[in-house]
C-alpha cells in the first residue's frame, strides 16, 4: 500500500494541470506546497475561491454545463463596474456566484486524512469531508459553506438595477475577505499540527533508559551533597582541635598557671581573640 501511494503521488504532481488557469492560485500555493512537502499528502485539486459570472443555458439550473459562457471570473475582491460591463455580453441567463476556497487531498493512512480534516474544521471549513474510494484510496475535501449565488439576468435582458449590482458586489467581496482569514487560519493551524505529529516522532520511546538517566543525575546529586557534608564536617574539626590547642597553650604560657609573676608576650595574648 505504501508503494501505491508514492506511485498515485507522483502520477498525480508530474501530470499537466487541465484547470481553466492550468496554475496553482497564488493565495493558496503555501498551502499546496506545504501538503505536497509531506510524505503522507498530495493535493489533486484546488481554487483559493473566487466570484464568477457565467452565462447559461436559459432555462436550465445547471450553470456548470460546458456549454456555459464565462462572462467574468476572478480570485480577488472586484468592482461592480467590471460586473456590469460583463453584463451586457449576456444572451441567456447570467448568474453571479461567490465560491469559496475547496482543495482535495489524498492521504496514506486514515490517521493522516482524519488531521486534516480536524484542521479544516477548526479553521472554519464546516463542510470538510472524508472518504474512502473502492480502489482504496482516501480522500479529505476542504471546503465551506458561505457561498452565494445570484441570477442577474434571463434570456440576456438584466433583471436589477446597477444599485442591486453595486449592493450584492459588496457582499460578494466581503465574502472573499472571510475565505482568505479561513485560508491564512487554515494554513497556520496545519503547520502546527504538522509540526507537533513530527515532534511525537522523534520523541524516545524507551522509558527505562530515560528513567536509568535520571536515577544516575539523582545518585550524582546525593554523592555532590554528601560530600559537600563531610568537608564541612571535617573543617569544623579543624577548627575545633585549633582552639583547643590554643586554649591549652594559653593556660600555660599566658594565664600563669603555674604561678609565675613573669608578665606574658604581647603576641601570645593579641592571639588570643584571634
Amino acid at each position: 500500500m505504501e508503494k501505491t501511494f508514492r506511485q498515485w503521488k507522483k502520477q498525480c504532481l508530474n501530470k499537466l494541470d487541465h484547470s481553466k488557469k492550468s496554475s496553482v492560485d497564488e493565495d493558496i500555493e503555501h498551502v499546496v506546497i506545504l501538503l505536497n512537502s509531506c510524505e503522507e499528502y498530495f493535493t489533486t485539486s484546488s481554487c483559493s475561491g473566487r466570484i464568477i459570472l457565467i452565462d447559461g443555458v436559459s432555462g436550465s439550473s445547471d450553470v456548470h454545463k460546458q456549454n456555459c459562457v464565462w462572462l467574468f471570473v476572478s480570485h480577488q475582491k472586484c468592482k461592480s463596474e467590471d460586473l456590469i460591463s460583463s453584463l451586457a455580453r449576456s444572451s441567456a441567463d447570467a448568474v453571479l456566484k461567490f465560491e469559496p476556497f475547496v482543495l482535495h487531498v489524498q492521504c496514506r493512512q486514515l490517521e493522516d486524512a482524519q488531521l486534516v480534516h480536524s484542521v479544516a474544521i477548526n479553521s472554519g471549513f464546516r463542510n470538510s469531508g472524508l472518504t474512502v474510494s473502492k480502489t482504496g484510496k482516501i480522500l479529505t475535501a476542504v471546503r465551506s459553506t458561505h457561498g452565494l449565488e445570484v441570477p442577474l439576468s434571463s434570456k440576456g435582458k438584466l433583471l436589477v438595477d446597477h444599485d442591486y449590482i453595486h449592493f450584492i458586489t459588496n457582499i460578494a467581496n466581503k465574502k472573499m475577505e472571510e475565505n482568505l482569514r479561513r485560508i491564512q487560519r487554515f494554513h497556520q493551524n496545519l503547520q502546527s499540527a504538522l509540526s507537533r505529529d513530527q515532534i511525537k516522532e522523534l520523541q524516545i520511546p524507551d522509558t527505562e533508559i530515560s528513567q536509568e538517566l535520571q536515577d544516575h543525575l539523582h545518585t550524582a546529586e546525593a554523592e555532590e551533597e554528601g560530600g559537600e557534608k563531610q568537608k564541612e564536617e571535617k573543617n569544623k574539626t579543624t577548627v575545633y582541635k585549633r582552639r583547643r590547642k590554643r586554649e591549652q597553650h594559653c593556660q600555660t604560657d599566658c594565664c600563669h598557671g603555674d604561678g609565675s609573676s613573669s608578665a606574658p608576650d604581647l603576641e601570645d595574648c593579641l592571639d588570643l581573640f584571634t
